[in-house]
């Protein structure tokens, strides 16, 4: 039978290692069998976070310079290299059981790339995914990245979609350690600002979709 007992949160606009812990802790209680698959949403605070891959982090200026910048730099152990996060990019973690839903890791993944690629169609943005190339694409600019962790088959981290956000953030980094990347967003390629809580509601609707028709093994 599908699932009807997904969560999804709307964590607003929240610091990166708050809703770090908060994941870490959704992931610990799915680990010992309490509460549910949780979905969460959230905008960040200007942070750039340093994935598992220590050859795919690469800064393209000094951490000190970044710092006084105001910008947070956090160390995490997701897949994937550095990444950028900043207000106006919707980030979804979504922390559920993998085994459950009798879904693999990479199963998982190309879910996360066709709820990113329903929302920036309901958006009037066409994407794409390219072989070999983490995230999703508009040609050869990236308007999404993907880093994904996998904790005794309970996920976390997720997908962070580029929406009205300023992209000069990436400026500061080698996107998932991809040189000569353009990074892009849906007001860049719309040629207006969207609304974000509009758009969240349209993320929401298809977050429901693609999860609760999930089979849930008992």
């Amino acid at each position: 039978m599908p699932n009807k007992t997904i969560n999804i949160i709307d964590c607003g606009t929240k610091d990166y290692q708050s809703i770090l812990a908060l994941q870490e802790k959704t992931v610990s209680g799915l680990q010992a069998g309490a509460g549910g698959d949780t979905v969460f949403i959230v905008e960040h605070p200007s942070v750039i976070t340093l994935g598992a891959r220590s050859s795919a982090n690469k800064l393209l200026k000094d951490k000190a310079a970044i710092g006084n910048a105001g910008i947070e730099i956090v160390e995490i152990r997701r897949g994937g290299g550095t990444t950028a996060h900043n207000p106006g990019q919707l980030v979804i973690y979504p922390i559920i059981n993998l085994k459950k839903r009798s879904l693999g890791v990479s199963d998982f993944v190309h879910l996360l790339e066709k709820i990113g690629i329903e929302l920036l169609a309901e958006l009037g943005v066409n994407c794409e995914t390219i072989k070999s190339l983490p995230g999703l694409w508009i040609n050869d600019r990236k308007i999404a990245s993907i880093g994904v962790q996998v904790k005794k088959w309970i996920t976390c981290h997720g997908i962070a979609i580029n929406i009205n956000n300023d992209l000069s953030i990436f400026d500061l980094i080698v996107p998932c350690g991809l040189d000569n990347i353009t990074m892009t967003n849906a007001e860049n390629q719309l040629g207006k600002k969207l609304n974000m809580n509009d758009t969240k509601k349209i993320l929401n609707k298809i977050l429901l979709e693609n999860f609760q028709g999930l089979k849930e093994n008992v």
